[in-house]
């Protein structure tokens, strides 16, 4: 097999005749210090764009990737498939004691079953363990997985309070044809289960909506203890219900600190082996996503990213379809959890569409509780029409231009848009990091207007290296206040907000035939003539989105009448409907 286009930069980088031709065409982009070049998994055509010589000449850069086909590319070992024995284990069926861990187990509350099994050879790969459970709302099904010192594990997440029996499957005889019983309370208050898509927004399955407010701190997971407790202080206190967080490391600016536990041992070589996992760590990533679970927000779980200097985003196809069956069946029955199959899946060049179709199939198959699902993207953006993916995950498309895109991209693929990345509050020297609080907000209000959901992010300097869109820590900046204020507008809103056409000049937005908010963005106008349903009724208010202000409006609004407005940016106007008497 040759390279081609799509082939990761390491790939061209990894022989001596490559290395030879990278030379030759691509010398000013390796040379400069480009962040995302630092993942060798970024694919050779990407950076193509950033060699000064081949964007000004298209017929040089086909001349050079027409090359690429004259090198061999570096292969790597095959794993063999080795099949579970039934005769892994030589004891009585189903005599393996369980027990339900979980104390006063309840509706939309992880329910956990263990079972005391073998731990001879290597369970992670030798033992298989399912769960058939039965209740009041039907049958699941679920995978169980192995904690390691013998622990055998299954989860559940219950829908409907009542009487619950198992009954385990396995090829290890102790583990099969276990039975027991589990009895589920109703939902304690706040409990409102995982979310859904719901036309162009999101509901909890008991209904409620959710209206998604996230933040990113990619790598906040692998801190001390210390910095991950003050994280969750300042989570308590900030105004998000979704976070964006890495389950591997991350290697990348302000990123150079080393985990304290990885997901695997290492094998001889210092790779990792996939085979045998490390149950530790998985264990402190699920107690940050119960913990975030108790503050009412959702984690957004990146399954795979390329920022990576241990081996993370090259497992091989056998050791990432291991990876994602072990993570899924661990961390399904957690209520709060969004899968986001990639951080920037467009410089993870080792992986095609069809592995990304395959990793869905994985986790779908192993998630009987249905979590959303999404792809990120950098540069190229995914096909967020493929049946799987269950909202856009968008990232800016350039330094200016994100939240104005969102009714199109909402046309585009008829889902429901989350910009996670609008690029972030801040003054490091990367163009995505340093925009004021002023315009973070100024993209919120226009990705909310335009039928959106917009995210957050903190890019602060600082000497220490802890930036919140990283590790953490506590918050500096002045958006999240005005967020939160976006927040209680969002969510004292009839409904969802949906892009109307009756202000074409600015954007603005409806929730039924009774609601009207409209984002003046960095517009002053002094007043505005309203053109209304003639006939109606409506109350007013002028609300300064940074000021984070609701004055209301003397007097009923009809068609046609002059509304006196402050005459400076990143003013609202929220009009309510007055009900007809009779």
């Amino acid at each position: 097999m040759t390279l081609t286009a799509q082939s990761p930069i390491a790939h061209l980088l990894a022989s001596e005749e490559g290395r030879a031709l990278a030379s030759e065409y691509l010398a000013d982009a390796l040379d400069r210090d480009r962040g995302f070049l630092q993942a060798g998994l970024v694919p050779i055509r990407m950076v193509t764009r950033f060699e000064p010589t081949l964007v000004a000449d298209p017929a040089r850069t086909e001349e050079f990737l027409g090359r690429l086909g004259a090198i061999e590319a570096p292969q790597r070992p095959v794993e063999p498939v080795v099949a579970t024995r039934d005769d892994y284990e030589d004891a009585v069926r189903a005599s393996a004691p369980a027990q339900v861990t979980t104390v006063a187990p309840a509706v939309w509350r992880p329910v956990e079953v263990v079972l005391d099994g073998p731990g001879h050879g290597n369970p992670f790969v030798d033992v298989e363990l399912s769960a058939s459970l039965t209740g009041p709302s039907g049958e699941v099904e679920v995978t169980g997985f192995y904690d390691g010192e013998g622990r055998h594990v299954f989860r559940f997440l219950p829908d409907v309070a009542g009487a619950w029996a198992f009954v385990t499957r396995s090829n290890a005889a102790s583990l099969d044809g276990v039975r027991g019983s589990v009895e589920v309370a109703d939902a304690p208050a706040g409990a409102h289960g995982p979310v859904r898509a719901s036309g162009f927004g999101f509901r909890h399955a008991d209904g409620t909506r959710h209206v998604s407010v996230g933040t990113t701190a990619y790598a906040w997971t692998h801190q001390t203890p210390e910095l991950e407790a003050a994280t969750l202080a300042t989570l308590a206190e900030a105004p998000f219900t979704k976070m964006r967080m890495c389950v591997f490391p991350k290697s990348y600016l302000f990123n150079s600190n080393e985990p304290a536990v990885h997901a695997f041992e290492t094998d001889a070589d210092g790779a990792f082996d996939t085979r045998r996992i490390v149950p530790e760590f998985f264990r402190h990533l699920e107690q940050r996503v119960a913990d975030l679970d108790a503050l009412g927000i959702e984690a957004d779980l990146i399954l795979f990213h390329p920022y990576d200097r241990w081996g993370y985003a090259d497992l091989g196809p056998s050791g990432d379809d291991r990876y994602l069956r072990y993570v899924v069946a661990r961390l399904s029955a957690f209520p709060n959890v969004w899968w986001s199959l990639a951080n920037e899946f467009d410089l993870l060049g080792n992986k095609t569409m069809d592995d990304w179709d395959r990793f869905a199939s994985v986790v779908r198959a192993h998630d009987p509780v249905g979590h959303l699902i999404g792809v990120h993207n950098c540069i190229e953006l995914f096909d967020n029409s493929r049946d799987w993916v269950t909202h856009a995950s968008m990232q800016r498309v350039d330094v200016y231009r994100t939240a104005e895109e969102v009714d199109g991209w909402r046309r585009r693929w008829g889902k429901p848009v989350v910009v996670d990345e609008c690029a972030y509050e801040g003054d490091i020297d990367q163009g995505w990091g340093n925009i004021t609080a002023e315009e973070m907000t100024r993209r919120f209000w226009e990705a909310a207007v335009r039928g959106g959901w917009c995210g957050h992010g903190e890019t602060y300097w600082a000497a220490d290296e802890v930036l919140w869109w990283s590790k953490g820590g506590v918050l500096k900046g002045e958006s999240p206040a005005r967020i939160a204020f976006l927040r209680s507008v969002l969510e004292d809103a009839p409904g969802d907000l949906e892009p109307s056409p009756l202000d074409w000049d600015v954007p603005s937005a409806v929730a039924g035939d009774g609601y009207r908010l409209t984002y003046y963005s960095f517009m002053q106008p002094r007043y505005r003539t309203l053109a209304l349903p003639r006939g109606s009724r409506w109350r007013g208010e002028v609300l300064d989105t940074w000021a984070m202000t609701v004055t209301p409006i003397d007097g009923e609004l009809t068609d046609g009448v002059r509304v006196e407005l402050p005459a400076r940016p990143y003013i609202a106007l929220r009009l309510t409907r007055v009900a007809e008497e009779g």
